[in-house]
């Protein structure tokens, strides 16, 4: 027996409230047979003869599980199915609903914890560990010139700070990527994302050396134009997942030699050259990590809000576009978004790699797949990430230091060659 939403449903023939259209099996004489729209039988077996969208729409409308004749299963792990996108009206199955949102929100919360724990660190320990108590103490007693106490304010808490908020800017970005271009390995830094940036940016401390505030504009316009390439290249090729990738290494490294002919043009012109390549903290003030981090706190806000639309795109395009979406300019809107984060990120930290890849992957495993719960944690995941390997970079080399560029590429090169050979033994499978 079908159970359908009470919802308007606008069918083939144009008749869009549902009490009086056929889709409606009260309004069914007998003998008669629901609109062409709809493709699920009794069974909920699939129907249809025109083709996977229009099936996936209406196990969408109805909270079905996609099963084809045959019997393989869309949604075949557990893991698949906290993926799934609620239907319209808000109806899900509230006691497995409930289980997935109770455990993915106590999750959320252990990161969150984590994200506490581990700016505390960032504060305390170093080449010189600081304690808090008696910066807190010269705080309150007026003791302005105290070393703990200015080392904690004029190096440790920006450091802290724009670790934090790029980490979870990065991986915000990198989610954001991978749910339009339906690549689970694209990310900032594999596509040219950051390239992009980094090369507007150091253009724009070449060319201008004057106009340093401006950086974190270069770096958005520079990462704009990157997604936009590799955004062109997948609509208009229709270019696999393992192409696109190749592709948009290719772009990066040429974009990278752009960054090196302008370190080898303008040598001094660049402050920091070889920390901006690597991607590290040090040297952050408070006065240059104002205006970024607004950008990423805000665009972390927005992308939280644009979790449905994520979810809709998700199913792909064709089903999205079924179900109403606007793609092309949700598509855009979204890039927009997602250079906005790198951008302000490369603007900070430099050319951080693999933030984008590694958290997005670690929060479909520990909380799934729908974005109402991906994009937080990777807004705090993010700048975990980020602050422990900042963290360590300072403690393992004590009293010198590693850039945090350097621990990311150690932890996410191995991740991104066993995510390729996951990637090369489904289609292998396939």
């Amino acid at each position: 027996m079908h159970i359908w939403h009470k919802s308007s449903i606008r069918t083939s023939s144009g008749e869009g409230d549902f009490r009086h259209n056929k889709m409606n099996p009260v309004n069914r004489k007998p003998g008669e047979t629901a609109s062409p729209r709809c493709c699920l039988d009794a069974s909920h077996q699939c129907t249809s003869t025109e083709g996977k969208s229009t099936y996936l729409r209406c196990c969408y409308l109805h909270r079905k599980e996609y099963t084809p004749k045959g019997g393989n299963h869309l949604f075949h792990t557990n893991q698949q199915r906290r993926s799934r996108v609620p239907s319209p009206s808000g109806r899900v199955d509230r006691c497995e609903a409930s289980g997935r949102e109770g455990d993915a929100r106590h999750r959320l919360l252990l990161t969150a914890a984590l994200l506490v724990l581990s700016f505390i660190a960032a504060l305390c320990f170093g080449s010189t560990r600081i304690s808090l108590l008696h910066a807190l103490r010269a705080w309150t007693a007026g003791d302005r010139y105290d070393p703990d106490l200015r080392i904690l304010l004029y190096v440790r808490l920006p450091r802290a700070c724009a670790a934090a908020v790029t980490g979870g800017g990065l991986a915000c970005a990198g989610a954001l990527i991978q749910a339009v271009l339906h690549n689970p390995m694209a990310a900032p830094n594999v596509i040219g994302v950051n390239a992009g940036a980094g090369l507007a940016a150091v253009a724009l401390m070449a060319l201008c050396p004057a106009s340093a505030g401006l950086v974190p504009v270069a770096a958005f316009c520079g990462a704009m134009a990157a997604c936009l390439l590799i955004y062109m290249i997948a609509s208009r090729t229709g270019a696999g997942r393992m192409t696109l990738t190749l592709v948009g290494i290719a772009v990066s490294s040429m974009l990278s030699a752009g960054i090196n002919t302008l370190r080898t043009i303008c040598p001094d012109s660049i402050y920091d050259a070889n920390i901006f390549m690597i991607g590290g903290l040090s040297g952050v003030t408070m006065a240059r990590l104002t205006v970024p981090a607004l950008v990423l706190l805000t665009g972390m806000a927005v992308a939280m809000g644009c979790a449905r639309r994520l979810d809709v795109l998700s199913l792909g395009s064709d089903s999205a576009a079924g179900l109403g979406l606007n793609v092309r300019r949700n598509h855009l809107c979204l890039l927009l978004l997602a250079a906005a984060l790198a951008g302000g990120a490369v603007s900070i930290a430099g050319l951080l790699g693999f933030v984008g890849l590694v958290v997005p992957h670690i929060g479909r495993r520990l909380v799934g797949g729908a974005h109402r719960v991906l994009m937080p944690f990777c807004a705090l995941g993010g700048g975990v990430l980020v602050l422990l390997c900042d963290l360590l970079g300072r403690v393992l080399a004590a009293p010198y230091e590693l850039p945090a560029g350097i621990l990311l590429s150690f932890l996410g090169g191995p991740f991104f060659i066993a995510l390729i050979l996951m990637q090369r033994k489904q289609m292998t499978h396939d």
